[in-house]
């Protein structure tokens, strides 16, 4: 558990001032005072209360100490990210203005924000006295790796092939409409079910994540039973799917996701430090759909293998078939690409294997989740940014703010920094 004291507030502002003081003025971080400055940011009294405006800040960076959990231990030898020498001076057109990513963390609710360039940090910063060391949420940022980890157990032969179906692998899922679903459609999100999922609290999602605290993971895929189009024609986002992926992977490799991920991908990669995902007390069984945890500096090491098409240092982590089968827009279904793509209202975004495809003239992706936690990834110019946040809403652009677009923005003047979008 994490300081949230009024002293190490005070301490990171004069922190943030001292170090702004080169380049500008100190301002405030959006919301402060809504957020919960004065009482120092305070975590949740309880998991159902964590996304609570009040408590956001302070939860979202000590959600392992609202829930069990597994963990994921560090590597014994860290990948090391240097810090650049200098720092490029990033700007960014919106709303008709240039902005700087100093503007940018005064005008959003983002906690952290990294720049990775060829493995080295040439920018950082954060907002509401957030630490390096803190746990962030990952939010559905978590599905990416879960997708990781299919392809380990791909190449190391636990699961034959993704045509397989997922009752093939688990039982329990026997008869049900996602156990007899192709886990390539699954992790496309294309089973064709009919699930909603808006974060309304009164959704799909809401009402299969009530079942499984009640009856675990398995029963609650049960419940899904029409489909409303054939299985790999339609994208639906249904973080349903997810959980019923974390089931055929735990069953096929015979391991937790938090063994079996963590030592075939978090520690290979050079984690530096512990990670968690919270897990549900009715089977243990990881709540793989969002809730994984981790520094800002392993996510950025994350990113990092990502763009480095799955090695480390030259040696392999992740088979760079898959890594493509992830990622690369041309190795989906005309249906799953960028602007092609149906969803909600519109077609900029594409979909690979639980992770999100951007447009542009190179391949370039993107791990998501809501209320703003990103991993942004440019294999060509070896580019990651990692962006934490608290936004206003779950999809980031609902409530005027606009944090989606802005981020987007930024996104576009950093990769226009080094290269071409």
């Amino acid at each position: 558990m994490f300081s949230t004291s009024r002293p190490v507030t005070r301490w990171h502002s004069a922190l943030c001032c001292a170090i702004l003081s080169i380049g500008g003025a100190c301002h405030a971080a959006p919301d402060e005072d809504l957020l919960g400055k004065s009482a120092g940011y305070p975590v949740a009294p309880n998991l159902a209360q964590a996304f609570q405006e009040r408590y956001r800040v302070g939860s979202f960076s000590a959600m392992d100490g609202l829930s069990p959990h597994c963990t994921l231990e560090p590597a014994a030898q860290p990948l090391p990210l240097s810090k650049a020498a200098a720092e490029p001076a990033f700007q960014y057109r919106f709303d008709g203005k240039t902005f700087t990513l100093d503007d940018y963390m005064q005008r959003q609710r983002a906690t952290a924000v990294l720049v990775l360039k060829d493995g080295e940090i040439v920018a950082e910063r954060s907002n509401y006295a957030r630490q390096p060391q803190q746990r962030m949420l990952s939010n559905s940022m978590a599905k990416t790796i879960v997708a990781l980890g299919f392809g380990k157990a791909l190449e190391e032969g636990h699961i034959r092939s993704l045509d397989d179906r997922a009752a093939d692998y688990e039982p329990r899922l026997a008869g049900s409409l996602y156990g007899d679903t192709k886990l390539i459609n699954l992790l496309r999100m294309a089973s064709g079910a009919r699930f909603i999922e808006d974060y309304s609290g009164h959704d799909d999602l809401a009402r299969f994540n009530q079942i499984a605290r009640k009856q675990g993971s398995a029963a609650a895929a049960q419940t899904i039973t029409q489909r409303a189009a054939p299985e790999g024609s339609v994208f639906n986002y249904a973080g349903s799917e997810t959980l019923t992926l974390a089931l055929v992977l735990r069953a096929a490799t015979g391991q937790t996701l938090c063994r079996y991920i963590g030592e075939k991908i978090w520690q290979p990669m050079g984690a530096e430090s512990r990670a968690t995902w919270l897990t549900n007390p009715v089977d243990q069984t990881e709540m793989a759909a969002g809730n994984f945890n981790a520094t800002v500096r392993d996510y950025a090491r994350l990113g990092w293998l990502m763009a480095n098409d799955g090695l480390r240092e030259g040696r392999p982590v992740v088979a760079l078939d898959h890594l493509l089968n992830m990622t690369d827009a041309s190795r989906q279904p005309e249906a799953f690409r960028p602007g092609r793509m149906q969803n909600k209202g519109g077609t900029y975004l594409g979909y690979g294997l639980q992770t999100w495809l951007l447009p542009g003239s190179t391949r370039r992706f993107a791990l998501l989740g809501i209320f703003g936690q990103s991993i942004l990834v440019d294999p060509a110019l070896k580019l990651v940014v990692v962006h934490m946040a608290v936004a206003k809403d779950a999809s980031g652009d609902a409530s005027g703010a606009h944090m989606g677009a802005e981020r987007n923005a930024l996104w576009h003047g950093i990769v226009a920094r080094y290269g071409h979008w």
